[in-house]
């Protein structure tokens, strides 16, 4: 398994590796409705994290596995576009069938390491509009629509928001 990043209550998270490239395209192909197309090429996939390497390697990006106590892949999810006081994060797939607390516990992780263990203010990512189960669970988790477009919701949420919320949540990672 992958070296691991993150230990959480259920769930691990492990920086993403050359490996994982066929994971993450069966991924992306399943589940791709609410993302950015990519051909299916195991090669290509596999240049790209080996590029994606290279920002980890300077702490740029984080691209996270996320899998179970087991070991089992479940799923993944990426922070990236670090710019002053934010990090944006997405690329975020769960498996179908995974459980629901998975998703919760990843979103949770996600925050505690940027906020946390980077030091950021604050969070930015967007959700294409039409995905309304996910639009829905950010605006309940306290996020703030800043900007929109024509398939677009443009999401904040800051480190302060995220400290009240959480105390709802700690059953998640406690």
């Amino acid at each position: 398994m992958n070296e691991i990043y993150i230990a959480g209550k259920n769930i691990d998270l492990y920086l993403v590796e050359t490996k994982d490239a066929e994971f993450i395209l069966k991924l992306r192909s399943e589940k791709g409705k609410y993302l950015n197309q990519v051909e299916y090429n195991i090669n290509k996939q596999k240049e790209w994290i080996k590029n994606y390497k290279e920002r980890e390697a300077k702490g740029e990006e984080f691209y996270f596995l996320i899998a179970n106590k087991n070991k089992e892949k479940l799923g993944v999810v990426r922070l990236y576009d670090f710019c002053k006081n934010s990090f944006c994060w997405g690329s975020f797939i769960i498996k179908k069938n995974t459980p629901y607390y998975v998703a919760i516990e990843a979103v949770l992780q996600v925050y505690e390491f940027g906020f946390y263990k980077l030091g950021f203010r604050k969070s930015h990512f967007d959700v294409r509009k039409d995905n309304e189960r996910v639009v829905a669970f950010h605006k309940r988790f306290g996020a703030r629509i800043y900007k929109e477009n024509d398939k677009d919701l443009f999401f904040t949420l800051k480190l302060k928001e995220y400290a009240k919320i959480k105390p709802r949540y700690k059953k998640f990672i406690e």
